[in-house]
Formats: C-alpha cells, structure tokens, sequence
C-alpha cells in the first residue's frame, strides 16, 4: 500500500481515515484518559491531514455489537475524548451511511473532522459485504489506512473498500509495519518472541514463519493450550480453540 505522504494534494479532498478506536468506555460513559492510547497513536495522521487542509472522514467500530444498535458502543465519548486532544470540534453523525451522514460530509470545509457511527452496527462490515464497502467509499475521494490492529480482518472499511477508492496507509500504520518489519528482520541476539491468544487457527503459521528467525518463541493462552493438547498433556477445563476441538473429535 502505498504511503499517505505521496499524495501531492489534500487539499478539499475527503479522506476516510479507518481508525481504531475500540478504546474502553468507564461506566460514567466516558472515554479512560489512561486508556485512550489509541486515540492518541492517530493524532499525527490527523494532524497532518488537517494541515493539508483535507476533509477527515473516521471510520472506527467499538466492541461487538453483532450488527445491531447497541447504545454502549456508541462513539460519542469517542468523539468527546477526541475533540478534547485535538483541542477541536468534531462531529458525529448518527450512522455511517445514510442521507444524514451524506449530507454531513457535503456540508463539510476543509479541515473539519467527521466521525461517523460505530461500523458495527451494520453487520455487512464484518461481512466484508462489497456494497456496504461501496456506499461507505462513496463518501470519500481517497481511502487511508491507520487502524493496524484491525488490518488483518477481512471487513468492509478494510479489505472491500480498497476495491473502490484509492487506498494508502496512515502514518501509524506505516510507523508499526516498519517497526514489525526490522523487529522480524533484524532482531537483537538473542531474540525471543512471546505469542499469544485465542485465535490458534492465525497464530499458528506466525509461529511457523518465526521458528528460523528467533532463538526462543513462548506461547501463551489458546495458543500454548492446542500445543500442549497436541502433546498429549492434559489441559483440564482451559480453553482451546474450537476448530481444534473439531478436529480432536473426529
């Protein structure tokens, strides 16, 4: 992907920025200041946006709503905690498609940030359904990437859009993929890798790909479990994967 620094002019173009603000929400409704990291980690893309005078578009999802409404995965403290760093005024809209939000982002200077509506309140961006991941790339003149953490999952404002903007990679994301990059690539001897989880069925062929390349790897969690289970020692009541499970059982 390419790097958001090569576009030569922001200026008046939207850009739908995909985020991870998946941040905990205290039960006064409101955003951890010592858990919002995640906020904080994307201000430099924003920023720089800002700068270029660009119309910002946030895309993010919050928990696991299953592609219903559920009001306390709303991105309202999202949207407060942010304008509160950004010492800025952001608008958020109701939902994340819509005539609403349409209308919002017609209306919308350059500069000025739109937070649209947890994703995940339509189960099609799980999905990876391609026309949520139109009506989503319809909003915007270019697609950027800074959400690593979800990078690796095939939903709509991931995967599908990209089909339907052009697509780039955000300052963070090109920050941590560099990062990964030489840690993988050049590691400090001795090296060793902790790897952890509940998703076996991923980790695994990480763990495959690493073994040339680090002195000691430690597993932890399900990852550690559907080894030790392959091994032949009793785990008791601790949780293995479920496709594993299958396969144990046939």
């Amino acid at each position: 992907m390419k790097s958001l620094k090569e576009i030569k002019d922001l200026k008046n173009k939207k850009v739908l920025l995909r985020v991870d603000f998946n941040v905990p929400i205290g039960k006064e409704g409101s955003v951890d200041k010592g858990e919002d990291w995640r906020i904080r980690a994307t201000l430099p893309t924003i920023e720089y946006l800002i700068k270029k005078h660009a119309k910002i578009i946030l895309l993010s999802h919050l928990g696991r709503p299953d592609g219903k409404v559920v009001e306390e995965f709303r991105l309202g403290p999202v949207q407060d905690r942010l304008s509160e760093l950004l010492g800025l005024s952001v608008i958020k809209t109701p939902d994340c498609t819509g005539n609403v939000v349409r209308e919002t982002v017609d209306e919308m200077k350059a500069g000025e940030i739109v937070l649209l509506e947890n994703l995940r309140f339509h189960k099609e961006e799980e999905e990876n359904d391609d026309n949520f991941a139109k009506e989503l790339a319809s909003l915007g003149d270019i697609y950027v990437n800074d959400a690593f953490s979800v990078s690796h999952r095939a939903h709509a404002s991931v995967h599908a859009i990209t089909r339907h903007l052009p697509s780039y990679a955000g300052l963070l994301l090109e920050k941590e993929i560099g990062i990964l990059t030489d840690a993988i690539n050049n590691p400090k001897r001795p090296a060793t890798i902790i790897i952890g989880g509940a998703k076996a069925e991923t980790k695994l062929p990480v763990i495959k790909y690493l073994m040339d390349k680090f002195d000691h790897i430690l597993v932890g969690g399900v990852v550690a479990n559907v080894i030790l289970k392959a091994k032949g020692i009793d785990i008791g009541k601790s949780l293995l994967a479920i496709w594993i499970r299958k396969k144990l059982k046939k």
